[in-house]
């Protein structure tokens, strides 16, 4: 069944895209992660414009950090001074990022971008996801022991930065400069290119803080909530993007796909997820990269500019 999208400017196969929040959706649930990084490649391989995808899935990964985050609110397992503080800095990230994403739509290179971005980022990510779950699984065959990781609240170089604010929370005492610069990367990458940055927020916190996991989670959920609000609404009001038709399909599908997911990473061995999760984010990431290196069916494309001669 087709159905047109309005802002997409383009009919798409209504079960397809339900397929398609539903696969996203249950990786999301299988692995605890937002799934914008799948989700925003996804619509850009099946027609719809990069700068419509990233603005559209801002709006889709904000209505589903919602429930997340309000759960983990409950059960106070979110640090309120942390969130805060990140927030400050992804604020300004994403103000920043959505004028960036402005400025080069207008130039022409917005699409080049993205198309980068993902090829470096998924590429990086997934590579080092899918060594460190495959030197854990050689470990477990081996009888050796798992990796050691360095406990939370352990002390680093960032540690002996001023300006440290205790955050009670999470039990630790800490420079607040190195919790705004992640909060304003994880803000500016998340405008840009439409994820919600959990995937790489969670281990900057782990294992460059020192955050305690049992607070991480929760005040990286609510940090996606925020931000990805705000990404959507000045995408809204800025560059008209955000497709109000295909968010609600997505979200439709996606929904129902995290329910089975989350099932079916409860049977699962945690090496095995990392080395699955690392090769799904290292395919797209490859996929991404073909198809820079295809050469396009239309060498050249109209578009209208502000202004005349």
């Amino acid at each position: 069944m087709q159905l047109y999208l309005p802002i997409a400017d383009l009919p798409v196969n209504v079960f397809l895209i339900l397929a398609m929040g539903a696969a996203v959706g249950f990786v999301s649930g299988m692995f605890g992660i937002g799934g914008g990084f799948l989700m925003t490649p996804l619509l850009i391989f099946v027609g719809i414009t990069p700068a419509v995808a990233v603005a559209t899935v801002a709006s889709h990964i904000a209505a589903s950090s919602f429930s997340g985050a309000l759960s983990y609110w409950r059960k106070r397992a979110i640090d309120p001074m942390l969130a805060l503080i990140l927030l400050g800095g992804a604020m300004v990230g994403t103000t920043l990022g959505v004028w960036t994403f402005t400025r080069l739509r207008e130039l022409g290179q917005l699409d080049l971008l993205i198309a980068l971005a993902y090829v470096v980022l998924l590429s990086g990510v997934g590579g080092a996801m899918f060594w460190e779950g495959l030197r854990a699984m050689l470990r477990t065959r081996q009888g050796q022991t798992a990796l050691l990781r360095r406990r939370p609240g352990g002390h680093g170089w960032v540690h002996g930065l001023p300006l440290k604010v205790r955050f009670k929370r999470s039990k630790i005492y800490l420079s607040a400069i190195p919790v705004v610069a992640i909060g304003l990367f994880i803000g500016f990458i998340g405008a840009i290119m439409g994820i919600g940055g959990g995937f790489i927020l969670v281990p900057l916190l782990i294992y460059l803080l020192r955050v305690p996991t049992s607070t991480v989670i929760g005040t990286s959920m609510l940090l996606t909530l925020v931000t990805m609000t705000f990404a959507t609404v000045l995408h809204a009001a800025t560059n008209h993007l955000v497709d109000a038709v295909l968010a609600l399909i997505l979200m439709t599908g996606g929904v129902t796909g995290a329910q089975f997911g989350a099932r079916a990473g409860q049977r699962i061995r945690g090496e095995h997820l990392r080395l699955l999760l690392g090769l799904l984010i290292l395919a797209v990431g490859i996929r991404f990269a073909v198809e820079l290196g295809i050469r396009p069916a239309d060498l050249y494309t109209v578009r209208e500019t502000t202004g005349g001669i």
